[in-house]
């Protein structure tokens, strides 16, 4: 019964991620797009008022008229619309659901004993060590590179540095998917400390001096400029590895962490075309698409590198030497008693009579014939099973339940 109502949390805590995240997403990409397509005005009067760039745009049927206040506008209105919930709501439903999902099980989901033979406990607080740490580092460098000259490339040199580094212990010290997540949360979790302990109280630092009849610091308009722009280069990365459980190939690949950090970077890469590309067609910035190429040729070429050799058996591919040998020795190697050996010794652990996680007996004939797909699926095709690979199946194992599963998944005569 426990195991349905996480399931439940699971589902809903990931329902309301994935939303806020499209809002402050959306909102996100939104400004940095407008940022970078602003014109100076034609307009005398809006020249009067301060306006240092204006935008004309059509969408919905009706045309918009955003213009843009370099420092502050002449006089505050009634109403002024704030971007931060968005944010916060992401990240508080994105930690829940990292603890439920995480967090929760940690001797399940995220140690992976070949690689840390942690107790939960002190997993969970390197874990969440990587949120804090990360965030004290990078903000730190942010602090003493941000303003010098040449500040932004420093700061961009560092921070992927960082990055690499968090990804090289966290693919080393946790289980490879818990990894990825756990790198994405940490990055995520900084982008949303940039609005709470910069943009947000920039803001109304400039808007308490604006009531206050005082001259207004530009300093805050930069600095919260500078973390949205750092915010804007994050979101890909941050996908990739959200998406990236998904998906066991990249995960469980020996060098998981080179995996990770090249598809972060083409996703930075990837995104560095899109913002340029505004001002490009302004006239502003040199030609973006060789970012967008690099992007491109550094996702081809782990493609490439990470393609696997066919395994025996399998989809056609040719059957020999210790590979055509069936796990508990037969040699019909789509009977179902060679296979039921394996999942003997590698499932019913957890999926036996004692425990039935997720109430999946794999001990029954009828059970294993009624969820065949889904047993081909997580052991065959995504690797997800076992969990972190616990038991070791090997992938001759693997190989036989996906011939059984390919010749009918027969469970009897």
């Amino acid at each position: 019964m426990e195991s349905y109502f996480l399931d439940w949390a699971n589902l809903l805590l990931r329902w309301v991620h994935v939303i806020t995240a499209i809002a402050w997403i959306g909102s996100s990409f939104y400004f940095v797009f407008l940022d970078s397509s602003l014109t100076p005005p034609e307009d005398e009067d809006l020249k009067k008022q301060g306006v240092s760039g204006e935008l004309w745009a059509v969408h919905g049927g009706g045309f918009y008229h955003p213009v843009k206040f370099a420092v502050s506008p002449p006089q505050l209105p009634k109403h002024l619309h704030w971007f931060f919930w968005e944010s916060y709501s992401t990240w508080i439903s994105g930690f829940a659901l990292f603890t439920v999902s995480y967090l929760y099980s940690a001797s399940t989901y995220l140690i992976d004993k070949s690689k840390m033979d942690w107790a939960p406990a002190t997993a969970i607080v390197v874990a969440l060590a990587f949120f804090v740490v990360f965030w004290l580092l990078y903000d730190a460098i942010c602090r003493i590179f941000g303003q010098k000259k040449n500040g932004d490339a420093i700061v961009g040199a560092l921070v992927f540095v960082l990055v690499c580094v968090a990804s090289w212990l966290a693919c080393h010290w946790f289980a490879g998917r818990a990894a990825f997540l756990l790198v994405g949360a940490m990055i995520a979790s900084a982008m949303s400390a940039n609005v709470f302990f910069w943009i947000i109280p920039g803001q109304r630092t400039v808007i308490a001096q604006i009531k206050a009849g005082e001259p207004v610091d530009p300093i805050h308009g930069k600095r919260g400029k500078q973390r949205s722009v750092h915010n804007t280069y994050f979101t890909l990365p941050v996908l990739f590895a959200m998406l990236s459980n998904h998906y066991s190939f990249t995960w469980s690949h020996p060098q998981n962490w080179l995996v990770l950090i090249l598809m972060m970077f083409a996703g930075a890469a990837i995104r560095q075309f899109f913002v340029a590309r505004h001002g490009y067609k302004l006239g502003r910035n040199g030609n973006p698409l060789p970012y967008a190429l690099v992007g491109v040729a550094v996702i081809v070429g782990a493609i490439v590198w990470m393609r696997p050799e066919p395994v025996a058996g399998v989809s056609g591919a040719p059957v020999s030497g210790a590979a055509s040998v069936g796990a508990a020795g037969a040699s019909d190697q789509n009977d179902y008693k060679s296979v039921q050996a394996v999942l003997e010794q590698r499932c019913y652990l957890c999926h036996g009579e004692a425990v039935q996680m997720k109430n999946l007996r794999l001990d029954s004939p009828d059970s294993v014939k009624q969820h065949a797909q889904a047993i081909y699926q997580q052991v065959v095709v995504q690797k997800l099973m076992p969990m972190n690979n616990a038991t070791q199946i090997t992938d001759a194992e693997r190989a036989l339940i996906g011939r059984w599963f390919e010749a009918g998944a027969a469970t009897g005569p």
